[in-house]
């Protein structure tokens, strides 16, 4: 099964982040995301406008409440810069790449 076709799995703090072998294994099902701080995903999109990053962010929103898993947004214009990572356990889980794939399939 592929990534985006997976569920988010809410985590309370008791799973442990991934190991750099495990991101790096999960980075190949994911396109354009860069790993920041050893902790984190983070993928930049460029536009012509204020309004497409908007739009994208907005379509973002919707994927990050059905998942129950919020991503951080940087917004400016033509800009839209996406951080995830979960924060009850300070690094990457797997449903972090699956919010990355899920993100990648509605851009």
């Amino acid at each position: 099964m592929s990534l985006s076709e997976k569920k988010c799995i809410p985590c309370s703090g008791g799973t442990p982040a991934l190991s750099a072998e495990e991101r790096k294994n999960l980075m190949d099902q994911v396109s354009g995301w860069q790993i920041e701080e050893e902790k984190k995903l983070a993928k930049s999109f460029s536009f012509k406008d204020f309004n497409e990053p908007m739009k994208l962010a907005n379509k973002i929103w919707e994927i990050a409440e059905s998942e129950g898993h919020h991503p951080d947004f940087f917004i400016a214009w033509g800009k839209l810069k996406v951080e995830i990572w979960t924060h009850a356990v300070g690094g990457l889980t797997e449903s972090d790449f699956i919010l990355a794939a899920k993100i990648d399939k509605a851009a």
